[in-house]
């Protein structure tokens, strides 16, 4: 199967892990050889639930069962959309009211971007450096990684960017500006919190200039870090919230939301100002809303803030600088990409899973599902430290 993987499917990578999967349970993945591994990834933030969660797989076969698609997004009343979009509106804030679902969270970006266009009648955009959105072409305007996308330009025009965090650059919002995107925790920069109430500052620059605050939580939302989403962590609401990943447990999805009269613009003068075919699909709409059930109706968010603390305790090794993040967003942080490297293939040899960031070779990323358990918790970490020690050990002996 390998060879025909390189072979039929394109790659993302020269080199792509390679691991052919057999099937998958709760927090362990199983290859073609029946070797399990302990899963500290979740598909990168995606399987908030874990694999083959019951009451997904149970809302998935019964919408199945039932109808699947039937019509292009917006113009049928189709009850799992409705039911998830309602539900998602009573867990947010009142100005976050109409929800439009989508297939991908750069989809999301992109539904938002035309949004803050549409509002303010402005061209700008404002992103900061080192920030991932997605990876379309407008998404990929606002990331702020230049290697990244210089082969693919030209791409959107008047995009400025500011640094995470750097107070100073928020003047750089004007009354030009349509609209300012953020993650509410940098996540290919290295899982950077925002600190000295940046997001705050931030947001109300934007309202002193007539601008959006878009917030992206397609990594940090849906009971990762505690809360809902990111952002009720850091005393800000957002003009237009993008969300994916995590919203499906496992399925493609992504939405964006915003106040009721925003969105209502995308109806009308144009018509159709924004369309998908399959944005709400009736099955992804039912694993978004047992995910979304599952995650308010249980302690998962509340369990994931206890789960952090057992991280912590646990990692402690001299190759461990720092671990950033918040609940089950977390990144160790080691002092340098090699060690990175080594550390989770050797991992990936002893039956754990763990996974890169985009731009901060020095991160070992941790996103295992909300529903992980503090075994598996103390399985995984116990294979990090015996992988850091036998690098530590070969690093020693070399020098």
């Amino acid at each position: 199967m390998h060879s025909d993987f390189i072979t039929f499917q394109a790659q993302t990578t020269p080199h792509p892990l390679g691991m052919e999967v057999q099937y998958a349970k709760g927090s362990y993945i199983y290859d073609t050889q029946n070797k399990k591994y302990l899963d500290f990834v979740a598909g990168v933030s995606a399987c908030s639930l874990g694999h083959q969660h019951p009451r997904v797989n149970k809302a998935i076969k019964e919408q199945l069962d039932t109808y699947s698609h039937v019509m292009v997004y917006g113009e049928y009343a189709q009850n799992p959309a409705v039911a998830f979009c309602k539900l998602l509106a009573k867990h947010l804030p009142p100005t976050l009211q109409k929800t439009y679902l989508v297939n991908s969270g750069t989809e999301a970006t992109e539904g938002a971007l035309k949004l803050a266009r549409r509002v303010t009648g402005r061209s700008q955009f404002i992103s900061c450096h080192n920030a991932y959105h997605g990876n379309t072409m407008g998404s990929m305007s606002v990331m702020g990684f230049e290697e990244r996308k210089q082969i693919f330009r030209p791409l959107l025009p008047d995009v400025d960017f500011i640094t995470f965090n750097c107070l100073e650059d928020i003047d750089k919002v004007t009354s030009q500006t349509a609209g300012v995107i953020v993650e509410s925790i940098q996540g290919g920069a290295g899982f950077i919190e925002p600190q000295n109430g940046f997001l705050t500052l931030l947001k109300a620059r934007c309202e002193a200039v007539g601008a959006l605050l878009i917030l992206d939580e397609i990594q940090p939302g849906f009971g990762r870090t505690g809360k809902l989403f990111g952002f009720e962590n850091y005393n800000v609401v957002p003009d237009i919230l993008v969300m994916g990943k995590g919203m499906g447990g496992g399925m493609p999805v992504g939405a964006f939301t915003s106040r009721s009269e925003y969105m209502d613009l995308l109806r009308d003068q144009p018509k159709l100002g924004h369309i998908t075919t399959f944005g709400g699909h009736p099955v992804i709409a039912a694993a978004c809303l047992a995910t979304l059930q599952e995650i308010v109706e249980t302690d998962l968010m509340a369990a994931a803030l206890q789960k952090e603390k057992l991280f912590r305790s646990l990692l402690v090794h001299p190759l461990i600088e720092e671990i950033r993040g918040k609940g089950l967003m977390l990144a160790a942080m080691v002092p340098s990409a090699e060690i990175t490297n080594e550390v989770i293939f050797k991992c990936q040899d002893k039956g754990l899973i763990l996974f890169w960031l985009l731009f901060e070779g020095k991160a070992i990323r941790i996103t295992p599902p909300l529903t992980i358990s503090e075994d598996e918790i103390r399985e995984g970490c116990a294979i990090i430290l015996e992988a850091l020690d036998e690098v530590n050990r070969s690093r020693t002996s070399s020098s």
